[in-house]
């Protein structure tokens, strides 16, 4: 039996774990954050893509036990008026329907799954080397245990160690945007619960949900440049609303509104990237999700792609002869699908692309075709693609 190290216990951890484990491999997670409920403040869209990763591993119904369906997206103009309704993914089939969750209640529900399938997950464990070699890789932590393996993965997030160690010349880079998440229960105006809008502003890239309770879940995305780590770290609910505020009520659309109804409820961050042709492999270590490929938020297909990420390495492990020939059919599969969606996604961020669909989010880039997708993430079908 194969032995995995997965070291983050994010989106694209949880994810690996669960797809690992179900192609039979002996997997084990390192995590650093010290609890489940790590960047709790931030929310984000499945796409049905991810919702079909997440069935094809057998976890649907942790996902869709939290957050909320959204099957439709209508875009406004910067005047409030509707220009476009359309459907959104594959809204006719419960299980691959969008869904709305926070970010910190996907890490704790994937997580939990992870221990319910017997999965071992450990919290507190920061990596700080690793040692490679011909029989196996071995992780170094800070309380200085060691955990042995035949392949090391890397699934810690944009700022990853993995990848600090293995390539250390790639670095994030802004892509362009400051990106603000708020959250609110005065929201002045109603809106349908299974339907996301999107707001073309003058100065402003702005959407918004509403909760079957309620709740609004935003989000505004401002080309500028970049806040400074100490601007980030010293942001207050009422700052970052007089920097939004401004720009938006130069519009007559309902995003001022529910801004100034938020309160404490509200971050930013500064929408980042990596290079496209960053190497993802070197030795026994392999990067995967954001760690390898992280976007923009532009398209929203970050979480969806990490999944997708999941379900195709355990499907090349599971099907090419050896491990060399796994991770290169792996990168082969991969590869140009989530470096289209980086591409795409930044160019949105910088505004040298106009949204190929409405708003701009959320429909999936193209490259792999839909059926090809489908093939590649179906856990029943061989995984195949010719070597170059």
């Amino acid at each position: 039996m194969t032995r995995l190290l997965v070291v983050g216990g994010g989106i694209a951890g949880t994810g690996a774990a669960l797809a690992l484990h179900k192609s039979g491999c002996d997997v084990a997670v390192y995590e650093a954050h010290p609890d489940s409920a790590e960047d709790i403040g931030a929310f984000l869209t499945l796409a049905s893509n991810g919702m079909r990763a997440l069935a094809e591993v057998d976890a649907s119904a942790a996902v869709t036990a939290i957050g909320f369906p959204l099957t439709s997206m209508r875009v406004l103009d910067d005047t409030g008026a509707e220009v476009a309704q359309v459907p959104l993914g594959e809204a006719g089939i419960p299980h691959l329907r969008y869904r709305c969750v926070r970010r910190g209640d996907l890490n704790t529900a994937l997580q939990a799954e992870v221990t319910r399938r017997g999965i071992g997950i450990r919290h507190g464990m920061r990596l700080v080397s690793v040692d490679d070699g011909p029989d196996g890789v071995t992780a170094h932590f800070d309380d200085g245990t060691t955990a042995t393996g035949d392949l090391l993965i890397g699934a810690d997030g944009l700022n990853s160690t993995v990848r600090r160690l293995t390539a250390p010349d790639r670095r994030p880079a802004y892509a362009g945007q400051q990106v603000f998440y708020g959250y609110t229960r005065q929201a002045p105006e109603a809106a349908p619960s299974d339907t996301i809008t999107m707001i073309r502003g003058s100065a402003v890239a702005f959407g918004y949900a509403v909760s079957p309770e309620g709740e609004t879940y935003w989000f505004a995305r401002v080309a500028a440049e970049p806040l400074a780590a100490e601007e980030l770290e010293q942001a207050t609910p009422a700052g970052l609303r007089d920097l939004l505020l401004p720009l938006l009520r130069k519009d007559t659309s309902p995003a001022a509104d529910l801004v100034a109804a938020t309160s404490d409820d509200l971050m930013v961050t500064n929408a980042t990237e990596l290079p496209t042709g960053t190497p993802w492999r070197s030795g026994r270590t392999l990067l995967i999700g954001d760690a390898a490929h992280a976007a923009s938020p532009a398209t929203g297909q970050g979480a969806s792609m990490a999944l997708e990420d999941a379900v195709v390495l355990a499907k090349s492990l599971r099907d090419a002869p050896d491990m060399d020939a796994a991770l290169s059919l792996y990168e082969r599969v991969r590869r140009p699908r989530v470096e289209h969606n980086v591409t795409v996604s930044g160019n949105i961020s910088r505004g040298t692309r106009t949204p190929s669909g409405p708003g701009g989010r959320g429909a999936g880039p193209t490259g792999p075709g839909d059926d090809e997708l489908v093939r590649d993430l179906e856990w029943g079908t061989e995984l195949r693609r010719p070597a170059t």
